[in-house]
């Protein structure tokens, strides 16, 4: 396999990463966007990226820690502005939730995601940690489950309230998500892509978004399929079939950002 077709294969994936991490489509595209400019820019960094989907995240990483760096430096000599820049501060996702999706939803090993973050893996494993506490300790709200299957709808459910979170309620289908949203708007929405009657999740979500702008997260068996770039996505995607600690960490950071503008 080319080094190109190598990279193809692995950009949907830290899509997938960089929209987690910002909370945002158009932000994550364009970290991506820049990382890929800076590996046409560095031929050295060009070479380093035939090792696989690690140097591509720790590429990716470089370009992300440097844009943080920049902000920061900014939020010290703004004046006026400063206010508007210690806001986006604190909308970066810090490092103990760059381990977490690194180790859950991209299903990195602790010594890889020190590789690609330049940490000790004692390092990774002590910031997972701090960050599932973190998660455990959020504001809790009523959650909406979108999912046709029985098992994995009361296997979210479990999950949902071992979180401390409540459940809003369930639906099998469009239809029913369109009744219970009716009824009120939940705080949090996961949601399958293809339900029970043949209806779409994807629609189901729109009908909420139409509503209020509520966070979703989306879990599918082809989270490529929907990781193009190429037109509105989903921001956070889990893949099927999932790690009880892949849901979590995608809760923790949809929440936090939920509560805050993300950048972009």
């Amino acid at each position: 396999m080319s080094l190109g077709q190598q990279v193809a294969a692995n950009i949907p994936f830290l899509r997938r990463y960089a929209r987690a991490l910002t909370g945002s489509q158009a932000t994550g595209d364009a970290f991506v966007r820049a990382t890929l400019e800076a590996v046409l820019a560095d031929q050295e960094l060009k070479r380093s990226l035939d090792g696989g989907r690690i140097p591509l995240y720790r590429a990716f990483n470089k370009v992300w820690s440097s844009a943080y760096l920049q902000i920061d430096a900014e939020s010290d000599a703004v004046g006026e502005h400063e206010l508007g820049a210690q806001h986006r501060l604190g909308a970066i996702t810090p490092l103990n939730r760059q381990a977490l999706l690194l180790t859950t939803l991209e299903d990195f090993s602790s010594a890889q995601a020190g590789q690609i973050m330049d940490l000790e893996a004692n390092e990774i494993e002590a910031l997972v940690s701090e960050a599932v506490s973190e998660i455990d300790a959020e504001q809790a709200t009523k959650v909406l489950i979108i999912e046709d299957e029985p098992l994995i709808s009361m296997q979210l459910e479990d999950l949902v309230t071992s979180l401390g979170h409540d459940i809003y309620g369930t639906a099998a289908t469009r239809t029913q998500a369109q009744k219970l949203v009716a009824e009120g708007t939940p705080g949090l929405v996961l949601a399958d892509i293809q339900l029970a009657d043949g209806s779409s999740g994807l629609d189901a979500v729109d009908d909420i978004l139409d509503i209020a702008e509520v966070p979703v997260i989306f879990i599918t068996a082809y989270p490529e399929r929907l990781l193009t770039g190429d037109r509105t996505e989903p921001t956070y995607l889990v893949t099927k079939p999932f790690e009880e600690s892949t849901v979590r960490a995608a809760i923790g950071q949809a929440l936090f950002f939920g509560s805050s503008k993300p950048l972009g």
